[in-house]
């Protein structure tokens, strides 16, 4: 199977497991879940979806050597991901506004639930040892630590929303040992952690990112109350979502209006004062480990202000929204 990335280049996917695990309905499912939930209407052109950060999760493990089970943890990391990634927060009550965790919460359920245990066992592969992330440090750590799913989801962004154009200048940068990704020198890692502050102010905590969170979590749960479309539907597809939606629209006011709102059609300003409602968005940053005068240091342990930019930052970002109407 060739195939084209837009962070990484041209592959060819020649791995059995690995080829049946992405024809696999559970990640072909993923094709038509938005990467960043609903940004399309706040930034036309840029919607990506979890498959594509899927594959490259994959591919980036693949390219620095990690093992197969690892390329595959990172493969199927998302396949929990209901519509709209993780508005999903803002909906159902088993998830965070803070830390983003409805996902992460029902992966273990939902994986054993689908085709892919039969898949591994074709293969004679472990499933208890894949859903396991404390096996594979490459593809999951914690903030602000680096991991193969935080590097390809930043780079990934970087690029749709041509903030760089491509992610060469990092990955040529970028080295893994030991279960560890550390930059070959300061000035590569403090351009990627720079990069990635960046991601977060505008795009993944920042007040478009607020405005769709809220808006898209306000429509889904009023439509779930009034029956327009159930729980289960939350875990096929966006369009298939939006489309149960859209046939009740012109018969029920309030759904209209939070339709409107949610497709960025009604202005909004954030005010602490006066507001409909307010709105927490997980906010995330980056502390990497580079090769600096011969031993492995964090950025701040170079650079001590990066300390306080931490610090500051690991906070959920609290919004006050006041819509026109």
């Amino acid at each position: 199977m060739k195939y084209t990335d837009r962070v990484y280049g041209n592959f060819e996917i020649t791995e059995p497991v690995i080829l049946e695990l992405i024809n696999s309905p559970t990640l072909q499912r993923l094709k038509e879940i938005d990467q960043a939930g609903y940004f399309e209407p706040h930034f036309p052109g840029t919607a990506h979806s979890r498959f594509e950060h899927s594959i490259g999760d994959y591919l980036l493990l693949k390219n620095y050597g990690a093992p197969i089970e690892e390329q595959i943890a990172g493969l199927i990391h998302d396949v929990s991901h209901s519509a709209f990634s993780h508005c999903i927060d803002y909906v159902l009550n088993a998830g965070s506004e803070k830390e983003h965790n409805h996902q992460d919460n029902v992966f273990d359920d939902y994986v054993r639930k689908s085709e892919i245990p039969e898949i591994l066992k074709k293969y004679n592969l472990d499933l208890d040892y894949i859903l396991d992330d404390k096996n594979f440090p490459l593809k999951e750590n914690d903030l602000p630590d680096l991991c193969s799913d935080r590097i390809d989801y930043s780079l990934r962004t970087a690029t749709v929303f041509k903030e760089i154009e491509n992610g060469k200048f990092f990955i040529d940068n970028l080295t893994a040992k030991n279960g560890r990704w550390i930059f070959k020198d300061f000035e590569s890692a403090k351009k990627y952690a720079e990069l990635f502050l960046k991601l977060n102010t505008n795009y993944y905590a920042g007040i478009q990112s607020a405005v769709m969170f809220r808006t898209v979590g306000d429509c889904l749960r009023y439509a779930l109350s009034k029956k327009y479309i159930s729980e289960a539907d939350l875990y096929t597809t966006d369009k298939i979502v939006l489309s149960k939606i859209e046939q009740h629209i012109n018969n029920d006011f309030k759904l209209k209006l939070l339709f409107e709102r949610m497709n960025n059609k009604i202005g909004f300003k954030n005010d602490p004062i006066n507001y409909d409602g307010k709105v927490f968005c997980k906010s995330r940053v980056i502390d990497p480990l580079c090769l600096h005068n011969g031993e492995i240091k964090r950025v701040s342990e170079i650079e001590p202000s990066w300390s306080d930019i931490i610090t500051q930052e690991s906070k959920p970002k609290e919004y006050f929204l006041k819509f026109d109407r």
